[in-house]
């Protein structure tokens, strides 16, 4: 009986997301708000898709009409969601930003407020004063463990970018475990490829900067389908080997733009590859007709779209020519 109680609950969440993504910015849209003759006619197309006026003449306020568009969208779901775990999932990132934000302004002796986004989790003034006090007791598990790991770190090395990294795996462990206890195998691919992704954006980077496989091996992230040691078998080849291992994967293209951009191509479209094939793989919820899976990738859906408004809107302000600007764009599923 629970079983069907459960199955019920996600085709009515299943079904409420379907009339949602009608609001969706589609590529026919996207493409409009690239054509718009003026400023008028962009702010029409978004307050159609239920967006409030975005102004790219002030990017502070901008920001914060996405970032209360963001919270709207987890909260509305949030509602109506059997699990409450795949909405965490969203929320994980913001945590592990405000954790970098206040340790950053601990070490700058500054304030971190401005850079705080409350979305996360846990609010971000109780984050603040946990890692304030070291009182971490009741914050999340892993999230307590980074926050710890990563003040120490800073502490020591006074390296932002180590406590970054230390943050990142971090990140990246808490959400694969958040997607194996709730046993989906759709948010389980999701958080794979996200850092299969991370991996191998960060394989290219680190040959492009000349850094050897030692430097490499304490950034990677465990839980993708390519594990570490074979990476830093490509790094130790200073870069040979880097299409026949991804081949066989998702990420074919993107390795062979990667190793263009190590015969000195441009990074752009090997990093918007990498972003792209994990909107592929959300692509696939659009064949599930209920479950877990068109909540997952309707909330990445939102995400890709808030990123590329963000990359439309300062690139029409700026005078940016309509083909940068899409070249610049993120593929998302519809």
């Amino acid at each position: 009986m629970a079983k069907k109680i459960k199955d019920t609950d996600y085709l009515v969440i299943s079904a409420r997301i379907k009339a949602m993504e009608s609001t969706l910015l589609t590529r026919e849209r996207m493409e409009q708000l690239l054509e718009a003759r003026s400023d008028e006619e962009v702010q029409k197309i978004l307050q159609d898709c239920g967006y409030p006026e975005l102004d790219a003449a002030d990017p502070e306020a901008m920001d914060a009409a996405l970032a209360a568009a963001r919270e709207d969208t987890l909260s509305d779901l949030a509602d109506g969601a059997p699990d409450p775990r795949y909405i965490d999932v969203f929320k994980l990132k913001y945590d592990y930003h405000n954790a970098k934000a206040i340790l950053k302004a601990e070490a700058m002796d500054t304030e971190p407020g401005h850079m705080l986004m409350d979305m996360g989790r846990v609010p971000a003034a109780k984050l603040r004063e946990a890692m304030r006090s070291g009182e971490l007791d009741d914050l999340p598990p892993f999230l307590a463990s980074a926050a710890a790991e990563a003040k120490e770190v800073l502490q020591t090395t006074r390296d932002p970018q180590l406590c970054d990294i230390v943050l990142d795996r971090w990140f990246y462990r808490d959400m694969d475990a958040v997607a194996e206890t709730t046993g989906s195998e759709f948010l389980h691919g999701y958080v794979q490829v996200q850092i299969d992704a991370a991996n191998l954006r960060t394989l290219v980077r680190t040959l492009r900067m000349g850094k050897n496989e030692e430097f490499l091996r304490g950034v990677l992230f465990e839980g993708g389908e390519i594990s570490p040691d074979a990476v830093l078998a490509v790094s130790a080849a200073r870069g040979s080997g880097l299409t026949e291992l991804y081949a066989p994967t998702r990420f074919q293209a993107a390795a062979e733009a990667g190793a263009q951009a190590l015969q000195g191509g441009p990074l752009t479209e090997f990093e918007k590859l990498c972003d792209n094939v994990v909107g592929d793989y959300l692509a696939g919820a659009l064949f599930v007709p209920f479950g877990e899976a068109p909540l997952v990738g309707y909330l990445a859906a939102r995400e890709t779209e808030y990123t590329n408004l963000r990359i439309l809107l300062m690139g029409r302000g700026a005078g940016i020519d309509p083909d940068v600007i899409r070249s610049r764009l993120r593929a998302s599923y519809v």
